[in-house]
């Protein structure tokens, strides 16, 4: 018998163990087990779960799965065939604006399962962020405009924000480590501002970076966000604004955050269109889309880092 492959079975790491290896929460694996069988650990003497590497392998393969866009059901069904996500290969994806167009016919049709397969598809093929920047954010903004022009109802658009707001939660969920080390952000929308699609995007793409985020949502004051992000030992705070309803009450609010001495980096529709509004604002202009905020954040997050270290 081969020793390596009894080593691939042997229980040897607790869950939080596994959890700093993953990224997975001891909670969801615990729901996995339940739900879907696996992973399988085994109890030592004080009942205590271990896993095996074989385990902290399949846990990798469905978070994979998940944060392709795959229903935990489904990567369930992958994981335990063995089954790995297919690797993106440059140049073989769909044709985004077929799926933008046939993405927004589904929604304002109200055919969810037809919204459910476009996504699908489009995850098959491409990276999750070049399925919020190329699929999901053209969508909203073809939807938006549509509504402005009047030839939708406010419920059609409700509907659609809904759809595309529960599959970017389940993206977030799956992407989230929230016991991991490292830097935390807190993620808010602007006073007066309800529209968050955009900030759960760029919450989604900067925990794929391994940034934890605080996502505290929609219409944030900014004495209570100040509060909050002084007791969670934030290190930077993110900022949306999408469009000029919010901006009175930010400005009116913005010293609010002075006194934390922490970056506050701000985006949103309304900071792309007028980006020196940041310098007004006292913050950093993030850049047009998740992907690029994420990076600019984890820049300067790097940076602060440095300079503590040096400092100590």
């Amino acid at each position: 018998m081969d020793p390596h492959s009894d080593l691939t079975h042997t229980a040897m790491y607790t869950a939080s163990e596994v959890e700093s290896r993953t990224g997975v929460p001891a909670t969801t694996l615990r729901q996995w087990e339940r739900r879907y069988g696996f992973p399988r650990p085994v109890r030592n003497a004080n009942g205590y779960r271990l896993y095996s590497p074989e385990d902290v392998t399949e846990i990798g393969r469905m978070q994979s799965h998940l944060l392709m866009g795959v229903s935990a059901g489904r990567a369930a069904e992958l994981t335990l065939a063995g089954i790995d996500p297919h690797p993106v290969t440059p140049g073989t994806g769909p044709n985004t604006l077929r799926l933008v167009a046939d993405l927004t016919t589904a929604l304002l049709d109200s055919d969810l399962a037809r919204g459910h397969a476009l996504l699908g598809e489009a995850h098959a093929h491409l990276p999750v962020e070049d399925v919020l920047t190329q699929v999901i954010s053209p969508t909203l903004i073809e939807i938006g405009a549509r509504w402005e022009r009047g030839e939708i109802t406010v419920t059609h658009e409700h509907q659609a924000t809904a759809f595309l707001r529960s599959r970017l939660n389940a993206l977030m969920d799956a992407a989230d480590s929230p016991g991991a080390p490292g830097p935390l952000v807190v993620a808010a929308c602007a006073p007066g501002e309800r529209h968050e699609l955009g900030l759960m995007m760029l919450t989604l793409a900067l925990r794929r970076r391994g940034v934890r985020v605080a996502f505290v949502g929609a219409d944030s004051p900014l004495g209570d966000l100040g509060v909050y992000a002084r007791q969670r030992g934030a290190a930077a705070v993110a900022l949306g604004l999408q469009g000029d309803w919010a901006l009175p009450g930010t400005r009116a609010q913005r010293a609010d955050l002075d006194d934390l001495g922490l970056p506050v980096f701000l985006g949103g529709a309304l900071v792309d269109a007028w980006p020196e509004l940041a310098d007004e604002l006292r913050g950093t202009y993030a850049g047009p889309d998740a992907a690029t905020a994420a990076d600019i954040i984890v820049r300067a997050l790097g940076r602060a880092g440095g300079d503590r270290q040096e400092d100590t």
